[in-house]
């Protein structure tokens, strides 16, 4: 008889957690970004951004770099050469065609992005598997401060 008492307190006091709604699990973010990769207005950004440092590795100075494989020191003309100038040398043409390419990179970068964006679940979601089964593998393995018999 004193059983029942005491159930009946304990489902009363456990009433309100069971009425709680059940913890929903965390949206997964691959999805989210996915969604902006898909947008246009990434892979666009992604191409101007490309641009900007095609045009900025075409102004590194490399002469003192070349003089040095050369095993001579540097000179005043070797200070100022750049990655552009010895495009030039090899190809008058240089800077248009460099510049065509980098335009023709856009389409590229989009499709790229689009196909990432695409497969980024799965690699989320293998990611996750693999991590996983490393805290597995972790937890199984011998503590090495045991005394060893």
């Amino acid at each position: 008889m004193r059983t029942a008492p005491a159930l009946l307190a304990l489902m009363l006091i456990s009433a309100p957690v069971a009425a709680q709604p059940a913890a929903q699990a965390a949206p997964d973010p691959s999805a989210d970004i996915a969604r902006r990769l898909a947008d246009p207005a990434t892979a666009d950004k992604l191409a101007r951004a490309m641009q900007a440092l095609g045009q900025a590795f075409l102004d590194l100075p490399v002469g003192e770099v070349q003089a040095a494989l050369e095993g001579r020191p540097a000179t005043p003309v070797d200070k100022r050469l750049t990655v552009r100038d010895l495009g030039r040398r090899d190809d008058p043409q240089f800077d248009r065609k460099f510049a065509a390419q980098l335009a023709n990179a856009g389409p590229m970068m989009q499709q790229g992005v689009k196909a990432f964006g695409a497969a980024l679940p799965a690699i989320t979601q293998s990611l996750r598997q693999a991590g996983e089964a490393v805290e597995r593998a972790a937890a199984n393995m011998p503590d090495p401060t045991y005394p060893k018999r």
